[in-house]
């Protein structure tokens, strides 16, 4: 009754229209004092929340990302994309994808690579006649492989909760990863070919393309320095998050694209970006926090653990359970909560450990984009001035691919475990 109340509440503030952040951490606030429990705790998970060390690469990488589009550096990289894909249906969302799966193996973050590729790809796919919520839809999608493309930060939070090789899951989450980015593309393609609103160009000519392409290389090129100095192990994802801005800052200035009066939009956008998505985060941990001190997400867990024996009808459960919590809770809470009550269940079960590291966090993607809480929702929403509706209306598809691809680990686990373990 009191996990249905606490819902119920939640849900009321939501339909009223109270900012997610303020809905979640009023709420959070209300139960800590009911509990009761000393009300110092709540800025004490404010202050931690934004102390996070995997937040730290966010304003950074808003700050690369706004520099960049003011410096009209992402019109050249769509431009580019365009000229060679541009005539085929859903090109755009084409390279929207990879931009996605590019920026995941740079900060392994959700919430970057969602706000990060949001700022440009919004308003060069509306302008080219694609529906908005397909573009929102598609970018609250593109942004979960941030946290499923390595360097994922849940992943190395997994590894650590239940001492799994953290390169084996890495490797394991590159087959996955890469699945989901060819479906969300094959599908980019045929919602452009069958759906309304996409406006269809001339293939460009060979020059158009290599002159578009010239233009592109910096940017390519700074994409390769962050991810090999990441890959290499010359710096963080939040240190080269820094370098990626001071060499796009450079990169612009010195094609004459940046100016003091630019720079000052670019660091406003992104301080407003940042605040939002840190509030969204800030309100969601309290709450998470005050409902753990109920220990609802605790009891799911045990009550899974005790009553099912077979494999199957416990991954369902699950499954289940984590697309239900995951409305209410972000990643890295859930990976915190729920993790250590069902780890102990799987060697009884016989169900490898790093195939189910991979498929939770499949699932944490899918909370990501489901209705009422999930956070990339709201990202995109903010940072597309949208209507949640419309981000709803268009990511309800790729949650249904993201089911499809968690149903077919099952049934093929080789998906993720093909390229760590060779079979």
């Amino acid at each position: 009754m009191t996990s249905l109340l606490i819902i119920l509440g939640l849900l009321a503030l939501l339909v009223v229209r109270v900012p997610v952040a303020f809905a979640m951490g009023g709420m959070g606030v209300f139960l800590l004092w009911f509990y009761p429990l000393p009300l110092n705790a709540v800025p004490q998970r404010l202050f931690g929340t934004m102390d996070s060390f995997e937040l730290l690469a966010v304003p950074m990488f808003l700050l690369m990302s706004n520099v960049l589009l003011k410096g009209n550096v992402g019109r050249d990289l769509f431009a580019a994309v365009q000229s060679w894909v541009g005539h085929w249906p859903g090109g755009l969302g084409i390279a929207t994808i990879l931009s996605c799966g590019l920026f995941s193996a740079i900060s392994g973050s959700s919430v970057a690579t969602a706000a990060t590729i949001g700022t440009v790809a919004i308003p060069e796919m509306t302008s080219r006649g694609y529906q908005r919520p397909f573009v929102f839809g598609l970018l609250a999608a593109g942004g979960t492989l941030g946290i499923l493309i390595p360097p994922s930060i849940p992943l190395i939070i997994f590894g650590v909760i239940t001492e799994v090789s953290i390169p084996t899951l890495f490797l394991a989450g590159i087959g996955p990863g890469l699945f989901l980015s060819a479906v969300f593309i094959v599908y980019s393609i045929a919602h452009s070919r069958f759906g309304e609103g996409f406006e269809a160009v001339a293939p460009a000519s060979w020059s158009q393309c290599i002159s578009a392409s010239l233009l592109a290389l910096p940017t390519v090129a700074l994409a390769a320095t962050i991810i090999g100095s990441i890959y290499l192990g010359i710096a963080t994802p939040s240190e080269s998050a820094a370098i990626g801005f001071v060499l796009a800052l450079i990169m612009t200035t010195a094609m004459g694209r940046m100016n003091l009066s630019l720079l000052r939009e670019a660091v406003y956008a992104s301080m407003k970006t940042t605040t939002m998505i840190f509030l969204i985060v800030a309100g969601a941990k309290v709450f998470s926090y005050a409902i753990t001190l109920y220990l609802i997400p605790q009891n799911i867990s045990l009550l899974l653990t005790q009553n099912i024996t077979q494999a199957g009808l416990f991954i369902l459960a699950v499954g289940a359970v984590l697309l239900i919590v995951g409305c209410f809770l972000e990643s890295l809470s859930m990976l915190l909560i729920m993790v250590p009550v069902l780890f102990p269940s799987l060697a009884v079960m016989g169900i490898d450990p790093v195939w189910f590291g991979i498929f939770f966090v499949v699932l944490i993607e899918t909370a990501l984009i489901t209705p009422p809480v999930g956070m990339n929702l709201f990202i995109i929403q903010g940072v597309g001035e949208a209507k949640l509706s419309e981000v709803v209306r268009g990511a309800w598809p790729f949650a249904l691919m993201m089911l499809a691809t968690a149903a077919l680990l099952w049934f093929w686990k080789g998906l993720a475990l093909w390229i760590p373990y060779g079979f």
